[in-house]
């Protein structure tokens, strides 16, 4: 749908020409600025949301110093932008005419003041204008945009239109393509018997649409060469790039919109044979709903200063988002990566304090820590645990073998054993307890694996029988059993710190006060190391014998035992030395680096939600931790006060008034704009990574985003139809991408 330019006695629109088109804004003193300069009498009653919804002014109206160009895909304004240029006389030129558009009344002083000025800039711009022209007759793209400096515009000739909708039909197949999941190639080369040709599928769907009678694209088929590709490997990615980038700009628009953001990255994915690292951004929208939107693919470096530089890069130039507006940043990575994203958070932190570097709210406490832990057997470990859930999850006569070995298992305990068997059915490597549950099942795990690898009526296949023997030998080696029993001993003493994080507001503000409490335990641990690792030990043992599992300490450190005829190393001192001390140690630091001052602060300020509140039977003192998001408020100076009354509202409230529980119903409240200040810390505090998302209908990036990996082979996965796929419901300017294409690509 064209969008049509609202100041009066201009008939511009948007599908016209290349002109870039603004929403009024809706910040109210800037929006009424606009109202007053466009002299439109129906438009005074309207409110800026109403404005900014229906509303577009064309670029012809701003000065040129007002528009400014983030990427090569999007004309923006800059913040303080007002439109000054206006014609609100010439409709006097025939009275008898009818206006769409109502311009409010002019004094007759007001007229001649008009008329006399633009006499002026007329007579001043006469000589501008021909140097201007002289130069664009030798230079037509010199203008910001592409834009005509005359007000009449150029209509395109018949070869211009049909090559406009030649590229939507391209455009259209590519995005539906994207949105789809289907791959852009058809049959490996392979496959295809000698000398027949076969199309890919993006060709497929071409030759589709031509059959079906879409003319422009038969008529471009007819008068293409016949040994040319219809749209060449190059042409595909040149558009694809274009759709990628107009899409994730919608995204990234409304997150400019709110201002403030967090940045969160997800676990390293192949594709196409290379590393790349999912990011996703999060943000309170218009409508006061906290959203964790995906918006790309980054390139994996294996050097951590050159992938922290990259990464600031692409967000900051690339994608055009102002990390000076960034509060938080959170990483989700194994711990072959973990170090590497450390120092990009801490290079980020350097430039942008305020970007608190936390934990995030999709991924548990406890994994989170054991998948930092730098020690490889915890890494095996972890990995193995993931593919055994996967394994048993790859069929329902997988699982239900699993839970007849619980039920026999746990035939004593049958609360117990029902328990287990519905944590087998979900995805439990992901819980705080993932290690307990773990040591709890190991029996019925290799009983099980055993069972399948060996059974002699046939009932498995070759492929599941041979994983089973393969999974089984990884699960019943003794480093596995000392490993998963020592993180289930160092991690029970954050488990219920972490599970905490993660519940509701007043949990996750009482947490951070428990901290000291946890580390002073660990600290404990750790100046007696010896005693519990003995006991750890001691579990271990017990528990590989109860599994018929040999003592032994890894191949490769007995035979360097071997060759040094001095050593005197037992399993326990080693496995003190290599697991439970450099484990500890890790656990400790890393609670300090991802629990800074900074973030203790703002979750301090939790107790701005009146559930906190009235659990501290409101004596409380945000403004003191505030003082971090000072520069964040539209009001500082009234902080004091507005904090007050807003304690005031909720000590004094009915009794039949439940104190809202959660930011998210802190934000949703009728009245929350008469408190501006708070309204703009819950704002920050909400897109804080650890923050859970309140409603799950806005988490949708990380849900589609594994569901995208999960559905797609690695070879047949691609950034640019990922970001379509998993932003399918996102609004797209088919007009916008052939512009930007034809800029780009379109040889004069």
């Amino acid at each position: 749908m064209p969008n049509f330019c609202a100041a009066p006695n201009c008939t511009r629109k948007s599908t016209q020409s290349d002109l870039a088109f603004f929403r009024f804004p809706r910040d109210p003193a800037r929006c009424q600025k606009w109202v007053e300069n466009c002299r439109r009498a129906d438009l005074e009653d309207k409110t800026p949301d109403q404005l900014n919804k229906h509303y577009r002014l064309c670029a012809k109206h701003f000065e040129t110093s007002m528009i400014c160009r983030t990427s090569p895909y999007r004309t923006v304004l800059r913040d303080n932008a007002i439109p000054t240029i206006f014609d609100l006389t010439s409709h006097l030129n025939n009275p008898h005419s009818r206006h769409r558009k109502r311009i409010k009344e002019l004094s007759e002083d007001e007229i001649r003041t008009l008329k006399q000025k633009k006499i002026d800039e007329t007579s001043e711009q006469e000589p501008k204008h021909k140097e201007i022209n002289n130069s664009n007759a030798q230079n037509p793209s010199a203008e910001e945009g592409g834009e005509e400096q005359d007000g009449d515009i150029l209509p395109l000739t018949l070869e211009e239109k049909e090559n406009k909708e030649y590229l939507k039909s391209l455009f259209e197949i590519l995005i539906l393509m994207g949105k789809q999941n289907i791959p852009l190639d058809g049959h490996e080369a392979d496959e295809i018997p000698e000398g027949l040709f076969t199309p890919d599928n993006f060709q497929a769907l071409l030759e589709c649409r031509i059959n079906s009678g879409e003319e422009v694209l038969r008529k471009r088929f007819e008068t293409t060469a016949v040994n040319t590709l219809f749209c060449s490997k190059t042409q595909q990615k040149q558009m694809l790039e274009i759709c990628e980038s107009c899409i994730r700009e919608e995204t990234l628009r409304e997150v400019r919109d709110s201002h403030f953001f967090s940045i969160v990255t997800d676990d390293v994915v192949d594709i196409a044979g290379e590393e790349h690292l999912p990011v996703l951004v999060r943000f309170v929208d218009e409508a006061h709903n906290l959203r964790e939107e995906f918006v790309g693919f980054l390139p994996y470096e294996a050097d951590a200063e050159i992938l922290a530089v990259k990464f600031h890069t692409t967000i900051t130039e690339k994608w055009g988002l102002n990390m000076e507006y960034c509060r938080g940043q959170a990483y989700i990575v194994s711990s072959g990566f973990s170090s590497k994203m450390k120092v990009v958070a801490s290079r980020l932190l350097e430039k942008y304090p305020q970007a608190i570097y936390t934990l995030c709210s999709s991924c548990a406490l406890n994994m989170w820590l054991a998948k930092s832990v730098p020690v490889i057997g915890v890494s095996v470990v972890l990995g193995t645990i993931e593919e055994v859930c996967s394994f048993f999850h790859r069929s329902p006569q997988l699982l239900l073998e699993l839970d007849n070995v619980i039920s026999v298992l746990f035939q004593n305990n049958d609360e117990r054993g029902k328990e287990l068997k519905e944590i087998c059915h979900s995805q439990w490597t992901g819980r705080h307890d993932a290690f307990e549950i773990l040591v709890d099942l190991l029996q019925a795990l290799v009983l099980c694996l055993d069972g399948i690898n060996s059974d002699t009526n046939v009932r498995w296949n070759n492929c599941i029988a041979g994983r089973a023997f393969v999974l089984c030998s990884a699960v019943t080696d003794f480093d596995f059993i000392v490993t998963i029993v020592v993180l289930k001993n160092v991690l029970s003493f954050t488990r219920a710190f972490g599970k905490n994080l993660q519940g509701q507001t007043s949990d996750v503000f009482f947490a951070a006060s428990s901290l000291t409490a946890v580390l002073h335990s660990l600290n404990e641990v750790m100046e007696n190391i010896e005693v519990y690792h003995e006991f750890w030990f001691e579990e271990a043992t017990n528990l590989a014998a109860k599994l018929d599992i040999q003592m032994k300490l890894p191949g490769k450190f007995r035979r360097a035992q071997h060759s040094n005829l001095e050593s005197q190393l037992t399993s326990e001192s080693y496995y003190k030395e290599t697991l439970s001390v450099p484990t500890v140690e890790h656990i400790i630091q890393e609670l300090k680096d991802i629990f800074s001052e900074q973030h203790l602060k703002a979750l301090k300020c939790l107790s701005l939600v009146p559930s906190v509140m009235g659990q501290l039977k409101f004596n409380t003192s945000e403004e003191h931790h505030a003082d971090m998001y000072r520069s964040d408020l539209p009001n500082p100076d009234t902080l004091s006060a507005e904090l007050h009354c807003w304690r005031i509202k909720w000590k004094h409230r009915g009794k039949d008034i439940e104190l809202p529980s959660t930011i998210y119903e802190a934000l949703h409240l009728p009245d929350i704009k008469f408190f501006p200040n708070v309204y703009a810390l819950l704002k920050v505090l909400c897109i804080l990574p650890v923050m859970k998302v309140e409603n799950e209908r806005y988490e949708n990036g990380r849900k589609r985003l594994k569901a995208y990996l999960r559905n797609t082979l690695t070879d047949q996965r691609s950034s640019n139809l990922a970001l379509l796929n998993i932003n399918f419901d996102i609004k797209h300017d088919l007009d916008l991408m052939v512009d930007t294409y034809i800029k780009l690509y379109t040889k004069d």
